[in-house]
């Protein structure tokens, strides 16, 4: 059987080397409270395209109550959102889309290979396909605990149009 290919071997990741985190972190990722979803970004390789964040999960997630009882599942939205929360850092760290802000636009061929339990640490890696600029963002992303594979799939990301939605815009 041949070997997986992987965006990164997640046995070569170095989770000492923090990229970004904290206020870094939050400069380009919007996200706060219970929907930010990294703890921190390890590997941005603007020339290969690829990005790689972690999420450490405890025991007092947002979701842990009630998905699902005695069973404590992460969401594979929220799978997603990291993956979308990676590829956002990229993107914005690096101006692909010469937007303010970029939006999730779409997913596609996703599958969910694992569980991500709380005690976890959920990686993330992101390859950007493609990219036009005030248009849209693809990324191939996959999703592991250790080297267990537990999501992958394709995302899309759109500029939002920031100043229209402050306003209320419709």
């Amino acid at each position: 059987m041949p070997e997986r290919d992987w965006i990164v071997d997640p046995e070569t990741l170095d989770f000492t080397r923090v990229v970004a985190a904290g206020p870094e972190l939050e400069r380009w990722v919007p996200q706060r409270g219970p929907m930010a979803q990294l703890d921190a970004i390890i590997l941005d390789d603007a020339e290969r395209r690829v990005c790689v964040g972690y999420r450490d999960l405890t025991a007092t997630e947002f979701w842990v109550a009630g998905h699902m009882p005695a069973m404590p599942l992460m969401p594979g939205m929220l799978m997603c959102e990291a993956a979308a929360q990676v590829c956002t850092y990229h993107a914005q760290r690096h101006d692909l889309l010469q937007s303010e802000l970029m939006g999730f636009g779409g997913l596609d061929g996703v599958r969910f290979r694992g569980y991500v339990l709380p005690g976890d640490r959920l990686t993330v890696a992101c390859h950007v396909l493609k990219h036009r600029p005030k248009r849209m963002v693809v990324c191939r992303f996959e999703g592991f605990v250790g080297s267990r594979l537990v999501c992958e799939g394709e995302l899309h990301g759109v500029p939002l149009p920031v100043a229209e939605l402050l306003r209320g815009g419709r």
